[in-house]
């Protein structure tokens, strides 16, 4: 099974703002299949706590840009601790 095919048979816009009611946190990586605009992240997440563009990385950031991934967790979850 393709992990293509995830997305070919799901019935649901795979892009569309979701309403999440959690904080939430966006960072955006240049290489990624898809750069959230900062409007659809405010939709998707109505509790967004930090967004972010870098110059950077891409679809495996976490792998790419390890000590990137790690200060952009940091900075967007800071306020909960």
């Amino acid at each position: 099974m393709s992990a293509a095919r995830l997305y070919a048979e799901n019935p649901l816009s795979f892009f569309a703002a979701k309403g999440v009611a959690v904080p939430a946190a966006v960072s955006v990586f240049p290489n990624e299949l898809f750069e959230a605009p900062r409007s659809w992240a405010e939709q998707a997440y109505p509790r967004l706590m930090h967004y972010n563009r870098l110059d950077r990385g891409g679809h495996f950031a976490a792998w790419e840009q390890t000590e990137l991934f790690t200060r952009e967790m940091r900075d967007a979850f800071r306020s909960l601790r």
